[in-house]
């Protein structure tokens, strides 16, 4: 196996394996809308269902629509993250790492689209001026991880191809 494969299949296990092992404790410890404060005035443990997509978009639409055109995104998604992943070069382990944490989550939160037909979210914090960051979960965590892992390679790598002999800017 691939240094890059052990690192993807690997990262995407154990992502959704946290993801559905957390969101089964909500269900099993906490009440719907139950709150657990772990900072008091900034970070809870909370039980909310997320029926929409990103912070409760299209949360109102019909049930047989909703489901379908998520579970169809998230496909798609996983089709184009399983393309990128096999044109990576096989020592290419962040890039790797990134893509299974962003497939990971995906998988996670999907499981709960099709089990559940919505998404646990449980974790809660409040920022300044008393705005409230919309719930969220660890699949949600791991995809945004994953795609902010992608920009910092990427961002490395203009910055090396920039550089000539020696490690020298070369003229714009």
């Amino acid at each position: 196996m691939l240094p890059k494969t052990g690192i993807f299949v690997g990262t995407s296990l154990v992502s959704v394996l946290l993801d559905q092992a957390t969101k089964l404790a909500i269900d099993a410890k906490l009440g719907f809308s139950d709150r657990i404060p772990v900072i008091d005035d900034f970070f809870y443990i909370t039980h909310a269902r997320n029926p929409g997509a990103a912070f409760g978009l299209f949360a109102d639409a019909p049930v047989a629509i909703r489901i379908t055109l998520f579970i169809g995104i998230t496909l798609v998604a996983l089709g184009m993250v399983v393309s990128f992943f096999r044109k990576l070069a096989p020592g290419d382990r962040f890039s790797a790492l990134s893509l299974g944490l962003i497939l990971g989550g995906a998988v996670g939160n999907l499981i709960d689209r099709i089990c559940r037909g919505e998404v646990v979210d449980f974790l809660h914090f409040r920022l300044w001026g008393g705005y409230e960051w919309p719930d969220f979960n660890l699949a949600d965590s791991f995809i945004v991880v994953g795609v902010a892992f992608l920009v910092i390679e990427l961002l490395a790598a203009e910055g090396e191809s920039r550089k000539g002999p020696a490690g020298a800017e070369r003229g714009v």
